[in-house]
């Protein structure tokens, strides 16, 4: 799913625009759907916590990291209006995970747990196909970022996180932007004072 504005629209509006959903489903989506708003820097989820919800961004800016053997932060999802975020193996496996879920920025978001998406692949044609069709587009998601890291400069990186998210900048620090680019602050200091002296013509 593509960044959306401060009018994103509600996790069943965007789930009816993947396949429709019958009104059934939908009212039942409703009255399970949790709405909650979060200051920036709540932790939604810390190491050794089970991630027992999937949350929907509505507004705001999240992320997802973890901490490396040198004590670092590697961010590995930056995420906002409009996408899904977890911690996807122990969302998945209903088992302890490694990562934190960190605000970024005031957020407002809707969340369903995971026996309730569950019980939606069971009971609902449409809930098994949308299931199915959003993993498909969060693994085809990593999987590009994986082979992203592997093939392009920083600076080519750098270009693509700006083309997702063009207010990154306002959004979150430095060093959360350099930890998710998988390179030093130091180095993202030197590549945006590249950029100011001879911008990079991207075709991203």
């Amino acid at each position: 799913m593509e960044n959306m504005d401060k009018t994103c629209p509600d996790l069943i509006q965007v789930l009816g625009s993947i396949t429709p959903i019958s009104a059934d489903f939908q009212q039942r989506i409703n009255d399970q759907l949790l709405h909650e708003s979060f200051p920036a820097n709540k932790l939604l989820l810390r190491p050794g916590e089970t991630a027992r919800r999937i949350y929907f961004i509505k507004k705001g800016m999240v992320r997802a990291y973890s901490i490396d053997q040198n004590g670092r932060e590697i961010t590995s999802w930056l995420m906002g209006p409009g996408e899904l975020i977890i911690s996807v193996h122990s969302f998945f496996s209903q088992r302890p995970g490694q990562e934190y879920i960190h605000v970024l920025q005031p957020a407002e978001l809707q969340s369903l747990t995971w026996n309730q998406l569950n019980a939606y692949y069971a009971d609902y044609p449409e809930g098994n196909l949308i299931g199915r069709l959003l993993t498909q587009r969060y693994y085809i998601i990593s999987e590009e970022r994986s082979i992203l890291f592997r093939t392009t400069s920083p600076l080519e990186r750098y270009h693509i996180l700006l083309d997702q998210h063009p207010k990154i900048e306002q959004q979150t620090t430095q060093s959360n932007i350099a930890s998710y680019l998988g390179i030093t602050r130091e180095t993202l200091s030197r590549l945006k004072s590249s950029l100011v002296r001879k911008p990079l013509t991207s075709n991203h």
